[in-house]
């Protein structure tokens, strides 16, 4: 147990800089509470002492803010951040070296023991302030949950997930040297829905061009009455533009 939280306190130290010396993580962060009282909670439940590790990680819900079922498992170098609201499920499975922020909810979607009803969080991942990851699926190795996104079907290594019901915005396995992303936060993080708004409004705007050049040459040719294709309603691609964003 002393290993696991040597190994907790330095990851929190390299994750939050607001953290300033080992006596305050150890003294001041629930995160790394509600880990102590989640690993006694688990032992008990691994041999079978169900109503004691149930009221441990009760009483860790009164004193940190954070519920986590003792029956989940959960890796090495696990990083609560802030932590108060957090709920982790039974059958939830949280990978090394993640990172969750508050009012995160690991919840599963279905009403059936002895099934797999909690995601499962590969190494790495990092869940932002406020998501909800719904289901037994997989999130892969160094995926990112944006704050405040709702995930319900599986998110590829080194993706990026965000948006009600998110949405993949980046794809691809995460580089070992990537930078850490606070709350899930990286490059490029617009709405994939509004991207592809604005790639349709880019390629309509490219056609109005196209059409007005080539009605200029019919008429200069004699082929287009005046005035006949003049009541056309123009496209107004800045307008629009503003409404997508």
């Amino acid at each position: 147990m002393f290993a696991h939280l040597r190994e907790d306190v330095a990851s929190v130290l390299q994750r939050d800089p607001a953290a300033r010396s080992k006596l305050e993580v150890v003294t001041c962060y629930p995160g790394i509470h509600a880990l102590l009282f989640y690993r006694l909670a688990h032992a008990l439940w691994l041999r079978e002492w169900r109503w004691l590790a149930r009221f441990i990680s009760h009483f860790s819900r009164w004193l940190t803010g954070i519920e986590i079922h003792p029956g989940a498992v959960i890796g090495r170098r696990v990083f609560i951040d802030h932590g108060h609201g957090v709920v982790i499920g039974e059958t939830a499975e949280i990978g090394d070296d993640c990172t969750i922020y508050q009012g995160v909810t690991l919840g599963g979607t279905s009403l059936y023991r002895g099934q797999k009803r909690h995601p499962t969080l590969e190494h790495g991942v990092v869940v932002g302030a406020g998501a909800k990851v719904l289901g037994g699926f997989t999130v892969g190795a160094g995926a990112k949950i944006g704050s405040n996104a709702v995930v319900v079907k599986p998110v590829p290594p080194g993706a990026t997930a965000v948006g009600n019901p998110a949405r993949i915005i980046e794809a691809g396995a995460a580089a070992p040297d990537s930078p850490f992303s606070a709350y899930g936060v990286t490059r490029n993080m617009d709405d994939p829905l509004s991207k592809a708004l604005h790639a349709l409004l880019d390629h309509a705007t490219e056609q109005d061009r196209r059409i007005d050049a080539l009605v200029d040459r019919l008429k200069a040719a004699g082929l287009c009455a005046e005035g006949e294709v003049d009541s056309q309603r123009q496209f107004d691609h800045d307008y629009l533009s503003k409404i997508v964003d």
